[in-house]
């Protein structure tokens, strides 16, 4: 094992990134990597390849170790798993295609027991670092499964990923064999957003209200945690929440996730329901959720989950229908508004504690480019062209070097900073 200078969740490899968020917290922040401090006159380089069709997630194993989690497009896919060189991004193994069926973006982590997990479509596979695979499994429903969380047992919890149809189970998985630990449990509704964890406790939002559940070990059970939370969608012109951070103190996610990005590959103008997107905020150990609009702007939406920094007191959403990022302060009372700017982002953020400094994209004519942005003052720090054609709305990394590396659907690029 690395040095406790990688250590992070411990249901993880220590590594800077060893999976989506950073850890199932999704707190978004590297292990044992300082931020860029970008100062005035530093300038960034850029090494992409735009030949990443179906690209989702980049992970870090040991140092050297950069993989991405790919997958075709269609009624009918499948997935596999590249090592990438981690300075020139060329690729240096490939795993088999992994069974996948219906299509929605998975996930990838480097597991603490040494092995890649990775849950696509309707199956959950294991394989080794040289990408062999160990163990496959068919997931019971004929559905998506999006992504999963891995405890601190080392537990895999998947959920499938399920829209206006019949509700979503959760499933705890073995993370050797990929068999059931557990009897499956059924959400009191459809679930269309990411799980979130801290420790034994798993976050997922149904379709109009957020719950928790506690993972009991020693009985093998999975079990709801009753009146947690009450409905959070309770207005006639909002849609459903996306995933969750937990940090704080606080569960924060924001409403308003259904869109049409398919049809512009960007979410700009893309909301479909008529009221403005949300913060939203629970308190962790349970009680009404709190909404509070980001933009204030019609038909807003996004597709993912905003930044917590509880040292600083502040949390960071984006309305990417609309085109705004805005910074509030965190208080026990209320949601304060700090900043606001015009800014098309829509990825997932990575979040530096020691500097307060954000990565988020900004979509414009020329593709998507990365923007260093101060998470008090909502001001640039830098940015840099990527040129990925189409708007990130999937998962960045950090790698052991402090090398960022940006993905989207055809694009991953590795961004350091020019001193």
């Amino acid at each position: 094992m690395q040095s406790s200078r990688w250590s992070g969740p411990p249901g993880y490899w220590p590594s800077p990134w060893p999976g989506e968020d950073a850890g199932p917290a999704r707190r978004q922040a590297p292990h044992g990597v300082a931020g860029p401090g970008v100062g005035r006159g530093d300038s960034f380089t850029v090494v992409a390849r735009h030949d990443l069709l179906g690209a989702t997630m980049p992970i870090l194993r040991d140092p050297g170790e950069l993989y991405l989690l790919r997958n075709t497009l269609g009624p009918d896919t499948v997935a596999w798993v590249e090592q990438l060189d981690p300075e020139t991004l060329a690729t240096v193994a490939r795993s088999p295609d992994l069974a996948g069926g219906p299509f929605w973006p998975g996930g990838l982590a480097a597991h603490a027991d040494g092995s890649l997990i990775t849950v696509y479509g309707r199956w959950a596979h294991r394989l080794e670092p040289d990408l062999t695979v160990m163990a496959a499994r068919a997931l019971p429903e004929d559905r998506p499964y999006n992504s999963f969380v891995v405890l601190d047992d080392g537990s895999v919890v998947t959920k499938d990923f399920a829209g206006d149809g019949p509700a979503s189970t959760l499933l705890v998985l073995d993370p050797s064999t990929l068999e059931d630990r557990g009897p499956p449990v059924t959400m009191p509704e459809p679930s269309i957003g990411r799980l979130s964890a801290d420790g034994q406790a798993v976050q997922g939002q149904g379709i109009t209200t957020a719950f928790r559940y506690e993972w009991d070990a020693a009985a093998g059970r999975l079990d709801q945690v009753e009146d947690w939370s009450r409905p959070y969608r309770t207005r006639a012109d909002q849609s459903y929440g996306w995933d969750a951070v937990l940090d704080g103190g606080h569960v924060v996610f924001m409403d308003n996730g259904e869109h049409t990005y398919e049809r512009a590959m960007t979410l700009v103008g893309q909301g479909v329901a008529e009221g403005p997107v949300h913060l939203v905020r629970i308190p962790d150990a349970g009680g009404p959720p709190e909404l509070t609009p980001i933009s204030g702007l019609p038909h807003g939406t996004q597709t993912n989950l905003p930044a917590v920094d509880p040292g600083r007191g502040i949390v960071v959403g984006y309305d990417s229908g609309n085109g705004v990022l805005s910074g509030f302060g965190l208080t026990e009372d209320a949601l304060e508004p700090r900043w606001s700017r015009p800014l098309n982002a829509a990825m997932h953020m990575v979040r530096y504690p020691d500097t307060g400094e954000l990565w988020v994209n900004d979509h414009r004519d020329g593709g998507d480019e990365i923007v260093l942005v101060d998470v008090e003052t909502g001001e640039d720090r830098g940015r840099a062209a990527t040129g990925s054609p189409v708007q990130s709305v999937v998962f960045p990394a950090v790698g052991h070097d402090g090398a960022l590396y940006y993905c989207s659907f055809t694009t991953v690029a590795r961004v350091t900073v020019d001193r």
